[in-house]
C-alpha cells in the first residue's frame, strides 16, 4: 500500500519542449503493472511532436491544449480522457491563459522516446 500527498513530490522541467513539467506520482519500482506521472505545459508552452514506444492513457485535470495525434488535430480540456497508441506520433501545445495538465499511465515497460521532425 501506497499513500502519498501530490504537493510533496517534486516536479521536474523536461528537456524536451518548453515550459514542460513532469511529477512522477507512482514510478515502475512502486506500481507492479503501470507508472503514473502528473504533466504540465505552462501557458505559451510546448511538448514537441515525439513517440513513445509504450501507450499512454491520459486525463485531463486542467487548462486547455491543442493536441496532435498522428494525423488528427483536437482540442482536449479539462475533464477529457485521451489514448495515445504505442510509436504513434503526438505533440501537445497549450491554448489560452491557464497551464493544461494531465495524469498520464504507462504501463511498466522500457519507453523509448524519440523526437519526430515536421
Amino acid at each position: 500500500m501506497i499513500k502519498k500527498a501530490v504537493t510533496e513530490i517534486a516536479s521536474v522541467e523536461q528537456k524536451a519542449g518548453k515550459g514542460v513539467s513532469m511529477k512522477m506520482l507512482l514510478s515502475p519500482d512502486e506500481a507492479e503493472n503501470f507508472a503514473m506521472r502528473q504533466f504540465t505545459i505552462k501557458v505559451g508552452g510546448h511538448m514537441p511532436f515525439h513517440t513513445n514506444s509504450v501507450e499512454h492513457e491520459q486525463f485531463v485535470l486542467k487548462g486547455k491544449a491543442k493536441v496532435t495525434v498522428g494525423d488528427e488535430v483536437f482540442e482536449a480540456v479539462k475533464g477529457d480522457i485521451l489514448y495515445i497508441p504505442a510509436n504513434v506520433p503526438h505533440m501537445y501545445e497549450t491554448i489560452g491563459d491557464e497551464d493544461y495538465e494531465f495524469l498520464c499511465l504507462v504501463p511498466k515497460k522500457e519507453d523509448v522516446i524519440s523526437m519526430v521532425s515536421c
